[in-house]
């Protein structure tokens, strides 16, 4: 029996073509790349506040030491972000962009936040003097009795227990707004809270220069310690040191609060609700809780009321730059548009 063999000729080989991965660009970036992005100008402004950052703890004869021990959580957090943020959008998976811009978020907002926090040390070392007396001052004008607050809370464990949990939950509201952001793609709007998050932790800096104070459990309590607030009693031991050159190294595994005036619990609070106000989801929830970490602030982050009355003054202040700010982009954005047609 004959082979069979075909009576045409024999087809050219056809080469398999094997898809490559490439990225996934991030959602609504192509659609917001026509128009001027607040991305840039954020990161410019880190880039010059890390400088100016330098600049303080240099005069203020403060050090990182990066070979701390203390800073390996820091390290491990940063890396694993930054692996997930520029190593997703390789995969085929159908949240790897939301999930890396969530990344992306996280990361900056994390910076600016240890940034604010150790910018604090060398600011209060190079400052003089203390304003309690002029901010109790002020309290007692406006009928508020910080030391009824601290004893009403002293009295019961579960105020205790509450205000420990509303005040530590700075950063949970921030987190659900920025996957919420990452979620739905809405870039700009992450990064504009992202940006007055950040004006608000430099005018609060600004400002605490102006008006450096130990709380109100240093001034007004001088009987054996009740209860041990969150914030405790660093102020009162820290801010000498660091402005009599005692202290060399900002540790960035254990840094402590010791602002005052302003409250930036307060004005990170009222970020939060503006922020939130148009997620109906989300609205109450996040509502009650940033309440609640208000009304935690006075005791848990030992604050003046006036100290509180400022920190919304310095919410107030950045929401309104950063409004203005977006105005001036529109404009720009729309010229662009009239010139390219």
């Amino acid at each position: 029996m004959s082979s069979m063999r075909p009576s045409g000729p024999m087809p050219a080989a056809v080469a398999v073509v094997r898809p490559q991965a490439t990225p996934i660009p991030s959602l609504a970036e192509d659609k917001q790349s026509a128009r001027p992005s607040i991305r840039r100008h954020l990161l410019v402004a880190l880039l010059l506040t890390l400088a100016l950052f330098a600049a303080l703890m240099h005069l203020a004869e403060l050090q990182i030491d990066p070979r701390n021990p203390g800073n390996i959580p820091i390290y491990l957090a940063g890396t694993a972000l930054l692996t997930l943020r520029f190593g997703l959008p390789w995969t085929r998976w159908r949240h790897a962009a939301a999930l890396a811009d969530f990344c992306e978020y996280v990361a900056i907002f994390t910076l600016i936040s240890l940034m604010g926090a150790s910018m604090s040390y060398p600011v209060a070392a190079l400052t003089h003097g203390y304003a309690d007396v002029a901010l109790q001052r002020i309290d007692a004008g406006l009928g508020f009795d910080w030391l009824y607050w601290y004893r009403l809370v002293a009295a019961h464990p579960l105020l205790q227990a509450l205000g420990t949990v509303a005040y530590r939950s700075i950063y949970v509201t921030p987190a659900l707004l920025l996957w919420c952001a990452a979620r739905s793609g809405q870039r700009e709007r992450a990064y504009t809270f992202i940006a007055g998050f950040w004006l608000a932790t430099v005018i609060t800096l600004a400002l605490f220069s102006l008006m450096p104070a130990v709380g109100p459990f240093s001034h007004l309590w001088h009987a054996p310690i009740a209860y041990m607030p969150e914030s405790e009693l660093w102020q009162s031991g820290l801010i000498p040191a660091l402005r009599a050159h005692e202290v060399h190294f900002v540790d960035l595994g254990h840094l402590r609060g010791i602002v005052s005036a302003p409250s930036f619990h307060t004005a990170a609070a009222v970020l939060y609700v503006v922020a939130v106000w148009r997620m109906a989801a989300l609205r109450w929830p996040i509502v009650a809780l940033n309440a609640a970490m208000l009304l935690s602030t006075p005791v848990e982050g030992t604050h003046y009321l006036v100290d509180m009355i400022l920190g919304v003054l310095v919410a107030g202040v950045s929401l309104g730059l950063i409004a203005c700010y977006e105005r001036l982009l529109a404009r720009r954005g729309g010229a662009a548009g009239q010139l390219s047609g």
